[in-house]
């Protein structure tokens, strides 16, 4: 039996090497594995699984099976034991239909990135970058292609694309550390180049590390690359152009002569860049008609309808997809901020879909999800699944981008950059919060005055500091106003200026005009989920009550974790409330205000509810509360903020003598 090699701990009872050969050690020795692709790829399958797989999936996996599929299945984890199981340790666990691996004191080296990855590359030190970057000694379970099991052989396909990814991004990490002339730099340069021979990042890191001639002449032979696939020679350009200027490309020297090496500086753009690329479906190419192509194709034209995404057009992403171009690839190719990827799969009378988001330079997966519907109800059903996946793609794609901002210096943020740091702070829903928001919209504003988002920001945070009475609340109201009309001036298509727009008029009581500003909002993106939840919260105090529990339902079905979830709750409480149904009014806002954030006004329709619904002690647990925070705090103050109808105003007073905020 042979050595484990330098990169696993020989320490280790049990090592899984994915990346490159399938390779299995005990202590530190190899164990010879059957000759059998279908046992191997089950057991990679498994090592990698974040959860226990159920026995039909793993026989579908398997694909072209016996008579007795579950028997087949039965002999091949009864192999898996003799060579996983030592001393008693039983490592294939069966659970009533589920199987998985018991590996909590195994190494599995893909397991190992995966942690690195999610745990962020900037946080990684340079040894566990280096250690990352050596258990990359092939493709991800190399020669295990079954080619009679096209789910299995998708599901390789990419993983295999996603880990070279993790890969081109360790080394980016990697090499951006190092001194420019490190061999080691060159090295790894070279490897990225073979990696991802489309990123104009590797070849500018590879030119950097070279001498002159020999830069001119890799430019030379990258330039011919890219030009017989057709691809846009100008980011190359810039990456060669970017050497002649050291200052914009190298960072300082912090306690060595030699200046490290860093890459081409992110340019991030106006709008974060976006491809979906075509969902697959077995046995269905990418450019027909299939469940997976429809899909795709909706998913694509309501994206683009939110104006705060450049979203590739379907063309291009069918011609990659069209010429086997995987996500991880396209995604440098199309030189995207994230790439978003799934698969539609027929299951006994059931359709699943799978979806991925993925952020191209790091390959970290920022989200996944899986949707589930009857095969009879397809067409129906998929619209609403489309919903769903649009509303947390973008939902992800802000929180990232939000919490990429906040970690950046504040003096160095672009327009869009400043709008997000804006939103992180919005999105706390305290005074001090709400006046740095403010701040940043302001910066955001300075930096692009056409940037209508900021203004929609900066007229919420108007907003806020009117409903909260953190300011004059007749002043404020015209200042959100104002932005709210600014945002329109800039971009009258942006969902959010109109959302803006229709609040706004809310607050100066003109709740027709602001309903019809809302009701445009989601005409133009009927996944903005933001504009239902702003309709629900009008229609709750005055319009119609029944409308406003379908909003909030409808916004909280595509925006499930939105940080305004308790607003969300808040107003489907108040609805139950104007329809004289107060326990399901006092359950709705207990939910409300146990979400994060929750401010004062939300603890006060919690206590009312809890009143109006009979729980009188508990109501004024929640009462004494509020008098801790705010003492002197009187009904009054709730009925000013909001615009009740005369009937639930004579409601709600009734509720306050009970607690005595009369």
């Amino acid at each position: 039996m042979e050595s484990l090699g330098p990169v696993a701990e020989t320490s280790t009872r049990l090592a899984i090497r994915t990346l490159g050969r399938l390779q299995v050690f005990h202590h530190g020795c190899s164990v010879e594995l059957p000759q059998s692709r279908k046992l191997r790829a089950l057991l990679v399958y498994l090592a990698v699984a974040a959860h226990p797989v159920g026995r039909s999936r793993l026989c579908e996996l398997l694909g072209d099976v016996a008579s007795d599929p579950r028997g087949e299945l039965r002999w091949y984890l009864s192999k898996l034991r003799t060579v996983l199981d030592r001393s008693g340790r039983r490592r294939v666990v069966g659970e009533d239909d589920m199987v998985s691996l018991d590996l909590s004191d195994a190494e599995v080296d893909a397991v190992q990135i995966e942690s690195v990855v999610r745990a962020g590359l900037d946080a990684a030190d340079l040894d566990v970058l280096r250690r990352s970057a050596a258990r990359f000694v092939g493709d991800f379970a190399e020669g295990l292609d079954l080619n009679r099991s096209p789910q299995l052989d998708h599901w390789l396909t990419t993983q295999r694309a996603r880990f070279r990814s993790c890969h081109a991004a360790i080394l980016d990490q990697l090499i951006g550390r190092l001194p420019m002339n490190d061999p080691e730099a060159r090295r790894l340069a070279e490897a990225w180049v073979a990696l991802a021979p489309f990123d104009p990042r590797a070849h500018h890191v590879l030119m950097a590390a070279s001498g002159p001639f020999e830069a001119e002449c890799h430019l030379a032979s990258a330039e011919r690359l890219f030009e017989a696939e057709g691809l846009d020679l100008a980011p190359l350009r810039q990456a060669a152009r970017a050497l002649g200027s050291a200052p914009a490309v190298v960072r300082a020297p912090e306690s060595s002569a030699s200046p490290p090496l860093s890459a081409v500086p992110e340019q991030r753009p106006f709008r974060i860049s976006l491809a979906v690329m075509p969902f697959h479906e077995p046995g269905i190419a990418p450019n027909h008609s299939g469940l997976g192509g429809s899909l795709t194709r909706d998913i694509i034209t309501r994206l683009a309808k939110l104006r705060s995404l450049f979203v590739i057009a379907q063309g291009s992403v069918f011609a990659l997809a069209e010429r086997g171009i995987g996500p991880e690839e396209a995604g440098q190719r199309l030189d995207v901020g994230y790439v978003a990827s799934g698969a539609v799969r027929r299951r006994r009378g059931r359709i699943v879909v799978d979806v991925e988001l993925v952020e191209a330079r790091t390959a970290r997966i920022v989200w996944s999800d899986v949707y589930e519907t009857v095969e009879a109800e397809a067409f129906d059903i998929l619209d609403k699944i489309g919903d769903m996946i649009v509303s947390a793609i973008v939902s992800e794609v802000e929180t990232a981008e939000k919490n990429r901002a906040v970690l950046k210096p504040p003096d160095t943020l672009n327009a869009w950059e400043a709008h997000h740091r804006g939103l992180w702070h919005m999105h706390r829903f305290t005074r001090e919060d709400n006046r740095q928001a403010q701040h940043f919209f302001h910066k955001s504003i300075e930096a692009d005055p056409t940037f209508s988002r900021a203004y929609s920001g900066l007229s919420f945070t108007h907003w806020q500091n009117a409903f909260q009475s953190w300011k004059d609340s007749r002043i404020e109201a015209d200042l959100a106003y104002d932005a709210a009309g600014r945002a329109l001036m800039a971009d009258d298509h942006d969902p959010s200026a109109h959302w803006a727009m229709g609040r706004a008029l809310w607050l100066l009581r003109d709740e027709s005009q602001a309903i019809d500003e809302l009701q445009q909002a989601v005409d133009i993106s009927p996944n903005f989920a933001m504009g239902h939840y702003a309709l629900a919260f009008v229609q709750s105090q005055s319009g119609d009550p029944v409308a406003a529990i379908g909003y909030a339902d409808l916004s909280r079905q595509l925006s499930p974790f939105d940080p305004l979830l308790f607003a969300i709750l808040g107003a489907k409480a108040m609805a139950f409330v104007r329809l004289g149904r107060y326990e399901e009014a006092a359950d709705w806002a207990l939910k409300a205000v146990a979400r994060p954030n929750a401010h004062i006004l939300i603890q006060q329709i919690a206590a009312f509810c809890l009143v109006l619904a009979g729980r009188i002690e508990e109501g004024r647990v929640i009462g004494a509360a509020i008098r801790r925070t705010r003492p002197g705090y009187k009904v009054d103050e709730f009925l000013y903020a909001f615009k009740f109808s005369a009937d639930a105003e004579v409601i709600f007073r009734r509720a306050a003598r009970e607690l005595g905020l009369d």
